[in-house]
């Protein structure tokens, strides 16, 4: 059974290891990563591997676990703030944790937690549009300006992430918030 451990070693071998996937994932596709070839790659032996997770899979599994969750938090704690400081609280995150957006935005995974993502950002949008009253659209109608805003807005996440964060965190942030306060003028 792996061992938990939340000491200072256990994490820097948890983030070297994550570090590491995230670097082969920009490479090869999930499935033809070798345990070897992540240990390697992160300068730990095997054990150390297997102390902490089952596989390469159990590894992917755990980090897309535990930013799901860190992103289901922010996102609640976000979607109450003006659309800009939204954004900004998004960015900031992603540029904290560029190799996890790195393997989320790598063409070479499952693609799950970016849908997740996705999800979870279309139903932030939904909400605040209900909140505010929806006027003339249908559910229908609101359940597609917010996929569009979503995606649009992932769509400029994803450049910069596999654009290998060129871009600063201001213009991001600029960027995103105008092209969304435009769409949102539609409801």
């Amino acid at each position: 059974m792996p061992e938990r451990s939340n000491d200072r070693r256990a994490q820097k071998t948890r983030k070297a290891l994550a570090s590491a996937l995230s670097e082969l994932l920009t490479q090869k596709e999930l499935h033809k990563i070798t345990v070897q070839e992540l240990c390697d790659k992160a300068e730990l032996n095997r054990g150390t591997l297997y102390r902490h997770y089952l596989d390469v899979y159990d590894l992917y599994e755990k980090i897309e676990k535990e930013t799901v969750v860190d992103l289901a938090l922010l996102l609640l704690d976000a979607g109450e703030q003006p659309t800009a400081e939204f954004f900004k609280k998004i960015i900031e995150y992603i540029s904290q944790n560029k190799s996890i957006f790195r393997m989320v935005f790598s063409p070479n995974t499952t693609g799950q937690l970016r849908t997740q993502l996705s999800g979870m950002i279309k139903g932030i949008f939904q909400q605040k549009q209900i909140e505010k009253g929806v006027g003339s659209l249908s559910e229908n109608d609101l359940n597609y300006m917010c996929s569009y805003r979503a995606q649009g807005c992932l769509a400029i996440i994803s450049d910069w992430v596999t654009g290998d964060f060129k871009e600063s965190e201001d213009f991001i942030i600029k960027t995103i918030s105008l092209l969304d306060s435009n769409t949102e003028k539609v409801f």
